[in-house]
């Protein structure tokens, strides 16, 4: 696994060249977002003994297979450890698939489900140490993106991919991590980028894919390719 220093606080970690799970420091310890493809687990603790600190707590942006993949390794190995997801997004962890009122997507695949049970429910702008939660649905009907208040770090799931330039999920390239392939709603991915931009991040760090620093020029692209593939115009 790859450690990449993003920042101070912010630590990538790379499995297999293009999964990515991230470690942030906060005063206690740190907070793991994401945890991976299964068999992660040893190489991610071994990425916190090398930082010293202990992982204090586990955020997931959604319950995709290769971000829930070693959670339950891990939250076996950190009895105690505070574990939060967002709330739509915890049914999936049960593998409940049904759709709440209003909503419609594609069929949902890609869901494992976790023996973990969360301890926190998250919502809308709810603050973990140092982050805040944004519900970004799209990629999948509870997914969440988490901006770091102290420097601008957005650490943003799958809501966008970096690997082949900025895109929005949902976005259709024939290239992995084929965003239109996996993602649930493109419309309403593409305006859960539109939101997460509107945070005005400095970097933008996601699971498939290098951080970009300075990302609102390609991010705004990514935006506008979105919307003109649901055949929408940007208002």
């Amino acid at each position: 696994m790859q450690l990449v220093q993003e920042t101070k606080n912010l630590v990538r970690l790379t499995r297999f060249g293009m999964v990515n799970c991230f470690l942030v420091r906060e005063d206690d310890g740190l907070t793991l977002i994401d945890t991976g493809v299964a068999g992660s687990a040893p190489s991610i603790r071994k990425a916190a003994q090398s930082l010293g600190a202990p992982i204090r707590r586990i955020l997931l942006t959604h319950a995709h297979i290769d971000h829930i993949g070693s959670l339950d390794a891990l939250a076996g190995e950190y009895p105690g450890m505070e574990f939060a997801v967002g709330q739509r997004e915890s049914r999936l962890l049960r593998k409940d698939f049904s759709l709440a009122a209003g909503e419609t997507g594609k069929r949902l695949m890609g869901f494992p489900g976790a023996k973990s049970q969360p301890t926190r429910l998250l919502n809308d702008g709810d603050r973990i140490g140092s982050l805040q939660a944004a519900f970004s649905p799209g990629h999948t009907p509870g997914h969440f993106a988490f901006l770091d208040m102290r420097d601008g770090s957005l650490i943003a799931g799958d809501a966008f991919t970096t690997q082949t330039g900025v895109l929005a999920a949902g976005t259709f390239k024939l290239l992995f991590p084929f965003p239109a392939l996996f993602s649930w709603n493109r419309e309403v991915a593409a305006e859960s980028a539109r939101k997460l931009r509107g945070l005005k991040p400095e970097r933008l760090a996601v699971g498939h894919g290098k951080t970009v620093e300075s990302p609102l020029a390609a991010i705004d692209q990514a935006i506008e390719l979105a919307f003109r593939q649901c055949g929408k115009m940007l208002n």
